[in-house]
């Protein structure tokens, strides 16, 4: 498997940890005011907002923090001078790195960003400079014991997945961006759980990492995903199941 999805399941269970210190609800709000602004405030017609909602309820963000950030990002308020932003480079040992950030800086934010890639060996590069490797694609995950293999594929095809794979101990519904919210929907209407959902960058090849070299890459998408600004990292790496658990244990 590559790093994309190792990468989002180690994101995932640390998201629980983020949450307990409160860091989600920064990241939750700019998704927030940033699909509101994009697509309205209405939820049920931009699925985008209803996707950010989602993540806001699974951190426990009170509703009426979440109205107040669609009011204010629909009504030109502070949410309107939040920008997204992608920085593209190298990290160590030539691993690709995407980051794909939120910000109301952009020279603040660039010199951080900067500042993590050449602390852990790696260089910030040109817009571009790595996109190429990668394609958008939508990922929404499922527990193996929720749903049958057979009932799962029928619902995810029809509704216009690409892919329905067992990964990682669980159920991974693959699409393009343009059928993601259609098979969320449904996915959603058919009463089953999700443990995930996101559109996320998946590479296209991938850097193989031994037990010298996962650490630094680790380290440096650990503190890339840190940031406040930052919303995602995405990288081309792949480290053996036995490595990942190892230097992650």
């Amino acid at each position: 498997m590559s790093g994309h999805s190792k990468w989002h399941n180690i994101r995932e269970k640390k998201s629980k940890v983020d949450a307990q210190r409160g860091k989600a609800f920064t990241r939750v709000s700019k998704e927030i005011l940033l699909a509101a602004r994009k697509g309205g405030g209405d939820p049920n017609s931009n699925f985008a907002l209803k996707n950010a909602i989602g993540r806001a309820r699974e951190v426990n963000m009170p509703a009426d923090n979440i109205k107040r950030l669609i009011e204010r990002a629909t009504g030109g308020g502070e949410g309107s001078q939040f920008e997204e932003v992608t920085y593209e480079g190298y990290g160590p040992h030539g691993v690709a790195v995407m980051v794909e950030a939120a910000t109301d800086n952009r020279n603040r934010t660039a010199a951080d960003i900067r500042h993590l890639f050449a602390k852990y060996g790696g260089n910030l590069g040109e817009g571009g400079c790595v996109a190429w490797m990668f394609t958008r694609q939508g990922l929404i995950t499922l527990a193996l014991d929720s749903v049958d293999e057979e009932r799962l594929i029928d619902l995810a095809v029809n509704a216009g997945a690409d892919d329905v794979r067992e990964s990682d101990g669980q159920w991974e519904v693959v699409t393009s961006p343009d059928t993601y919210y259609t098979v969320l929907e449904a996915i959603e209407k058919a009463g089953l759980a999700t443990l995930s959902s996101d559109l996320e960058m998946v590479a296209q090849n991938v850097v193989a990492l031994g037990r010298s070299e996962a650490p630094s890459v680790l380290k440096m998408m650990e503190m890339l995903e840190d940031h406040d600004d930052v919303q995602n990292v995405y990288a081309n790496f792949d480290i053996p199941a036995d490595v990942l658990e190892e230097v992650t244990a």
